[in-house]
């Protein structure tokens, strides 16, 4: 399936779906592990603590919240893929930045266990049929599809490399 057959299109988490390329899902998400290779790991080892406004997360926050809200979207996915019919909790993600306390970890550790989750996702994904990728169940925002949920993992992350590129990167 590619991310312009997604119907209906999660009302929220468009704004990171569309965010994919207009590929194959499992295709989006190794993009997405790509993308890790690429990551300008010496700029952000500059910015170090810097934020750009008061209150904002750091990168190695940043970093957090994308394995954070990966693991949580992989429970979901998983759940969903199940036919789970219970709602899902949705979480306060500025708790979990404020408790996970990123910054104690080092850059290279952050990247290493991104990648990991990236992969044990796509394991995940790759082990779907398209039966359990069409599922759906409800939780934050909605009621949304497996399938859904693997662009918006893949966009998610986009989406946070441009907010550090248009907002961090000149800090440096």
């Amino acid at each position: 399936m590619k991310r312009s057959e997604l119907n209906p299109m999660p009302e929220y988490f468009d704004r990171y779906i569309n965010l994919c390329d207009d590929v194959e899902l499992l295709k989006a998400i190794d993009i997405s592990i790509d993308e890790i290779e690429r990551f300008p790991i010496n700029t952000w080892t500059q910015l170090g603590d810097k934020v750009y406004a008061p209150g904002k997360w750091t990168v190695k926050d940043i970093l957090q919240h994308l394995i954070d809200t990966e693991r949580i979207f992989m429970y979901r996915a998983l759940a969903f893929s199940r036919n789970e019919k219970t709602k899902l909790p949705s979480y306060e993600e500025d708790e979990y930045a404020k408790n996970a306390d990123a910054n104690h970890r080092t850059l290279q550790e952050l990247i290493e266990d991104l990648r990991s989750v990236h992969l044990a996702f796509r394991n995940m994904y790759q082990s779907f049929t398209p039966e359990m990728l069409a599922r759906s169940g409800e939780s934050f925002k909605g009621t949304y599809s497996v399938a859904s949920i693997g662009f918006c993992m893949a966009g998610h992350q986009r989406w946070h490399l441009n907010v550090l590129k248009e907002k961090y990167e000149s800090l440096v």
